[in-house]
């Protein structure tokens, strides 16, 4: 009996190829197949994607994607599946363990190897300051596959829980209207000098960062390319008139030892 074929869901990271871990990389070089969404692919060092046979789609296109991915391990090919970011925060691990559930394709016809990467949150977080250092919860935007309704119980929640809270896909063209009744709960339940953060293209050429009062957001500044973090009652901009402000959440250091 041949050896199996390795499936392997890969985390790239925000964008940089510096960020892109040695076990992600040893995972793509050890490929004949690379699948991805083509903006991920592009981010790829150039040099990965000889030699290889490429399966490249566009956007909704996720599962047939995994599929391919899928048949080209079945058919004995090592294949690297492309994910931005870390591969099981909003990307496709669990669709492929969905896919391979359903079709009864079990650990004995594949190898599965999940690569993490460095998540988007915690690249935006990086630039931004130290915004995460206590409690956080992540909640997309996007009511593709989620109910909006579900969403802003999830936003609401939250925010009464007073966790920092990170907005991935939080605008679009096409639903540009949900970031607008995000923008008025924000001004309903926080102060207008509350502290966010906003990251475009984290590590990515062309990266915009911005640490802001709540005031001071401008909702057509916000895309599906965007990271929104939301400080919670605790975060504060510190030197807020310099070139380089910072959001820090503090983890409670101070209180406890008195410094």
């Amino acid at each position: 009996m041949k050896n199996k074929a390795t499936l392997y869901i890969v985390g790239i990271g925000p964008g940089d190829n510096k960020l892109l871990t040695p076990l992600a990389l040893n995972a793509i070089k050890d490929s004949s197949v690379i699948a991805g969404y083509n903006l991920y692919i592009e981010l790829l060092p150039q040099e990965l994607l000889s030699n290889r046979e490429l399966i490249i789609s566009g956007m909704m296109k996720e599962i047939e994607r995994c599929q391919k991915a899928i048949d080209s391990v079945l058919s004995g090919k090592n294949t690297s599946l492309i994910c931005s970011g870390d591969p099981g925060i909003y990307a496709l691990a669990g669709l492929v363990l969905e896919l391979l559930e359903k079709q009864n394709i079990n650990f004995e016809q594949l190898n599965l190897e999940i690569i993490p990467g460095v998540p988007a949150v915690c690249a935006a977080a990086a630039r931004l300051g130290a915004p995460l250092t206590h409690d956080f919860a992540c909640i997309s935007l996007s009511d593709l596959l989620t109910p909006w309704n579900l969403i802003e119980k999830r936003l609401n929640a939250a925010l009464d829980a007073d966790f920092v809270i990170a907005l991935y896909n939080p605008s679009s063209k096409r639903r540009s209207e949900n970031f607008i009744k995000v923008l008025e709960l924000l001004n309903k339940k926080l102060k207008p000098n509350h502290g966010i953060g906003l990251v475009k293209e984290a590590y990515r050429p062309n990266e915009q960062v911005r640490v802001l009062q709540l005031k001071e957001l401008n909702p057509e500044s916000v895309d599906m390319l965007s990271i929104l973090i939301i400080g919670n009652s605790q975060t504060r901009i510190i030197f807020p008139d310099s070139k380089q402000p910072k959001l820090l959440t503090p983890r409670g250091y101070a209180d406890k030892y008195k410094f």
